[in-house]
């Protein structure tokens, strides 16, 4: 198996995992706040079997990796019944945001064990730096495929986190900004849906690009200086 096909395989197993964390997260946050409903669906769970949506989790990474693009996509979205909370506005918005924050804490314990791999061995420190700077080290050392892993797990945690946070329903960031709106201006927000999710996908990438370099590129001058 050549490291081109390496790469995509880590690829399908960050997203699966970086989904299987957001999810769990949020059911366990809700859990937490009051309503049972995920759990007992088995949702805090990290087995991507329970969190899979035949779009979000099949098609569209399935297009993603024959167009070359990065892996974008969603999982099953997890049953929230915020008549269980005690204060619905505060509870919603915790169990909504906590799924971006699990996937940063995944991008942050990556990068932690990379900078111990770099900080201990000469030959992960070559990898890890090409990797930052865009060149894929080849090479025969067990480094290069422990440090793509890992590396992929930054980049699909930070991509899914940031993708999330955006304001567009059904987006964990529009649970934040539907609280702000007054009643009729809530109700036309909510009704984008899935329609302004697509229009989000096909049509902003200029947009998500623009969000997600400058994290990605933090993470990378961390791995780089330190």
């Amino acid at each position: 198996m050549t490291l081109q096909y390496v790469e995509i395989l880590f690829q399908v197993i960050a997203f699966l995992f970086a989904i299987s964390v957001h999810e769990s997260a949020h059911a366990w946050m809700a859990n937490r706040r009051g309503d049972p409903t995920a759990r007992m669906l088995g949702r805090i769970t990290l087995n991507p079997i329970k969190h899979i949506d035949p779009i979000g989790t099949v098609l569209l990474p399935l297009i993603a990796l024959f167009a070359h693009i990065p892996m974008l996509g969603w999982a099953k979205p997890t049953p929230v019944n915020p008549r269980n909370f005690a204060n619905p506005v505060l509870d919603d918005i915790l169990t909504s945001v906590v799924g971006p924050v699990s996937n940063f804490v995944v991008a942050a314990g990556a990068t932690i064990v990379l900078l111990a791999i770099k900080l201990t061995s000469p030959a992960g420190q070559m990898v890890i730096e090409g990797l930052t700077r865009g060149r894929l080290i080849h090479s025969e050392s067990l480094m290069v495929p422990l440090c793509v892993l890992f590396h992929v797990l930054v980049e699909i945690n930070v991509l899914l986190a940031v993708f999330n946070l955006l304001p567009v329903p059904p987006l964990d960031g529009s649970h934040v900004v539907r609280h702000l709106l007054p009643d009729p201006m809530r109700r036309v927000y909510d009704m984008m849906g899935f329609a302004g999710l697509m229009l989000l996908v096909y049509f902003g990438g200029g947009l998500l690009n623009a969000l997600l370099s400058p994290v990605l590129s933090a993470f990378d001058w961390i791995l780089l200086n330190a």
